[in-house]
Parts: C-alpha cells; sequence; structure tokens
C-alpha cells in the first residue's frame, strides 16, 4: 500500500511539475470525453422526453396504424387503415373504450388555413370527442369537440396556440371563423399549450369532428386512419392484441405466413420503438466522436515515451537504491492513468455543459440527460487507454538497466 501511495504521490507531483505540457497530453482525452458525454446527454434527453410522452397515454392503451415495409414502398404500395377497418374493430373487439380515430383531413401533409389576408399550412387532424381524454389534451379556453359535433357533421374545429398566432386570432378567439380548404368552420376551442419538440410546434394544428373530415374528403381518397383505445382490463392487453391482429388480417386477406400491413402497439412497445432508434443513433454517433479517445491516448503514450527518456537518470537512481521492476512499472503506469483520469473528469464536466447549452440554444431541444451509465463509461474508457497507452512507456522503464541508466546523460 505504501508504494501504491508513493507511486501515486510521484506521478501527481511529476503533472503538476510539467503543468502545461500534462494539460496538451490531456487535451485529447478532454476533447474526446466531451463530445462523447455532449452526444450521449442530447440523445438520452430525447429518449426520456418520448417515453414520457408515451407514458401520458397509460399502460392500457393500445395504438393500431398502417405498416408499408420498404419494399412494398419501393414497389409503389402505400398501405392503409380504411374506415371499414375502424368500424369492424369497433363493432366486433369487445373489453375497449374511448376508441378514437385520427386522420389527416384535406391532405397527408396537412393544408393552407386562412384568416382574411392570413394564412398559414397546418395539419388538420380529424377526430372524435374520446381524443381529449386518451392523449390527456384539454382545451384551455372553450371546448372540445363533441359528439353532436361528430353526429350533425358540423363545422367546428378547435385550434392550438401556435396556429393562432400565425393567424393573428385575438386572444380568446372562441367564435372566430376560419377558412380550411375552401369551407368555413367555427372555432369552439383553443387548445393548452405544449410547446415545441425537435423544433416542431405540437401546438400547429386544427381539430376538426371525424364525421366532418369524412364528409370533406375528396371523393375516391382513402384517408389512412391511425386508431387508438384503452383497455378496459389490463391484463387482457395481449388477447385483445393479438384479436385486433387477426381481425386485421381477414380484412385485409393476409395469406399465412405473410407479413402484417399494420402495427398493433402498446405505448409501452411505442416508446420501445422510439427508444430502439435513438439508442441505436447514440451509439453510432457516440463511437463516431469517440475516435478522437485513440487519439487522446496516442499522444499520452508519446508524451510518456518522452517523460521516460527525460527521467532515465532517475529511474536508474531508483533502481540503485532497491527499486523493483514492478515498482518503476506503476509508477509510470499510474501516471499515464492519472492523466487520462484527469482528461476525462474535466470532459465529463465540459461534455454535460455542451449538452447543457446545446439543448437550450435549439428552439423546441429537449433538455439534456446524462445517464449514469454514460459516467461509468467516460471513466471506465478513459481508466482503459490510460492503462493501454501507458503500458508500453511503464515496461520500457522498468526494463532500463540501472548501470546504463546512470550513465546516460
Amino acid at each position: 500500500m505504501f508504494s501504491l501511495l508513493e507511486s501515486l504521490r510521484s506521478a501527481l507531483a511529476s503533472i503538476r511539475a510539467h503543468g502545461l505540457r500534462s494539460f496538451l497530453t490531456t487535451l485529447g482525452i478532454i476533447i474526446g470525453v466531451a463530445s462523447t458525454i455532449a452526444v450521449v446527454s442530447l440523445m438520452q434527453g430525447v429518449s426520456h422526453t418520448i417515453g414520457d410522452r408515451f407514458a401520458s397515454l397509460g399502460s392500457d392503451s393500445l395504438t393500431i396504424q398502417s405498416y408499408t415495409s420498404n419494399d412494398d414502398f419501393m414497389q409503389g404500395l402505400v398501405h392503409r387503415l380504411s374506415l371499414r377497418d375502424y368500424e369492424q374493430i369497433l363493432h366486433h373487439i369487445d373489453g375497449i373504450h374511448d376508441i378514437t380515430p385520427v386522420f389527416m383531413a384535406q391532405g397527408d401533409y396537412g393544408a393552407t388555413v386562412r384568416n382574411g389576408n392570413r394564412s398559414s399550412f397546418t395539419r388538420i387532424l380529424a377526430t372524435t370527442p374520446s381524443y381529449q381524454e386518451l392523449r390527456q389534451y384539454y382545451p384551455a379556453r372553450g371546448r372540445f369537440l363533441t359528439k353532436t359535433d361528430e353526429q350533425y357533421r358540423r363545422r367546428v374545429c378547435v385550434i392550438g396556440t401556435k396556429l393562432r398566432e400565425n393567424l393573428k386570432l385575438p386572444t380568446d378567439p372562441i367564435g372566430q371563423y376560419i377558412e380550411l380548404g375552401g369551407d368555413w368552420f367555427k372555432i369552439v376551442g383553443l387548445m393548452e399549450e405544449r410547446g415545441e419538440m425537435f423544433g416542431f410546434s405540437q401546438d400547429d394544428l386544427v381539430l376538426i369532428p371525424f364525421g366532418t373530415g369524412l364528409a370533406l374528403s375528396a371523393p375516391g381518397q382513402q384517408p389512412d386512419i391511425q386508431i387508438s383505445f384503452r383497455v378496459r382490463n389490463p391484463e387482457e392487453i395481449d388477447a385483445i392484441q393479438a384479436r385486433i391482429g387477426a381481425l386485421l388480417r381477414q380484412l385485409h386477406k393476409l395469406k399465412p405466413g405473410q407479413a402484417d400491413d399494420f402495427k398493433v402497439q402498446t405505448a409501452d412497445q411505442l416508446s420501445e420503438s422510439f427508444s430502439g432508434i435513438i439508442d441505436t443513433m447514440t451509439v453510432v454517433l457516440g463511437g463516431i466522436v469517440s475516435i478522437s479517445l485513440l487519439v487522446g491516448g496516442i499522444g499520452i503514450m508519446n508524451i510518456m515515451l518522452v517523460s521516460v527518456t527525460e527521467r532515465t537518470r532517475e529511474i536508474g537512481i531508483c533502481k540503485a537504491l532497491g527499486a523493483k521492476r514492478r515498482d518503476i512499472l506503476m509508477q509510470f503506469l499510474i501516471e499515464a492513468t492519472s492523466l487520462s483520469l484527469l482528461g476525462g473528469l474535466i470532459g465529463l464536466a465540459l461534455g454535460y455543459g455542451l449538452g447543457f447549452l446545446a439543448a437550450k440554444l435549439i428552439p423546441g431541444f429537449p433538455d439534456a440527460h446524462v445517464p449514469w451509465w454514460a459516467i461509468a463509461l467516460a471513466f471506465g474508457f478513459s481508466t482503459g487507454v490510460g492503462i493501454l497507452f501507458g503500458l508500453m512507456p511503464a515496461a520500457k522503464a522498468a526494463k532500463l538497466d540501472p548501470i546504463e541508466a546512470l550513465r546516460y546523460e
């Protein structure tokens, strides 16, 4: 233990004696760890935000949406969930409630909304009154869509706060009329503000009754309907998921062995799907920026080799006084590892600061989040780099012949 502490003291003394050189040596490690932590903190912040969004749906919810594989898309095939699919699920699947169909009315990407001489291109979603309960998204002013609006296909709508700003509508726009694709709609509600995510506003939208959206659809146009609902008994969620899958395969006339052209997913599964994509991106981007750690390791090895040469006589004196090979090896290995760990510590703080700053500078980007495994990985990798690239100089120092080392000038 005394030998270990003495080696550590000697290593730290050497680092302090050559402060500028030590800093420049660790610069590669600092940059590598900082860039890795910054990327991981940003991507994990996105992952946490997505998880929180899906958690609001509840563990008892299911979402059904169409799915088109890359092969089908390249062949010009685009699969959709039809009104018939929705009606069959509504009438033949028991044990569900708050069933909420949603589709993009007047275009798959949005449409132009006008207020006098003001216009804005936005999403127009056709849905039912249960949308607000399922999505936990409520009006801040006025009311939401009702069953009566749905039944009589009224030209009423609920808008987001961003669209209100874009159209220069009053703070309380209830009772105002806006034009959606040539039809006039009365505003009956203003939704609560949700802010931005990934640079896209969640408040730039219009919600209209589901039946009204169907009536306004172009002749022959088949909307792609996304269906969400809650399960009355959460223990039956897997069975209901299987029943819906079997029903849709039958409706779509899919043969045994043929892939599904739809997805039936729980909120947890949706969250896992997005988290899987984010984690893959984290690994790829983290791997790219961590290459600089190897460059930093090579820098440490070069400086330690120079240090061995500079301290050859010192090594000879130590050996002449009884120092063993392992003592010399430990001293230089601890010095290299200390340099690397010091760079890792500075890089960790700098990386979190850069991630936090970047998240604040990008509009609507989630707050940075540094998981414990990223901190452990940063220190572990820094230690590994110090040991790996410090081993050769340390071995060289330990092998020096004391007589030759004392003669060195």
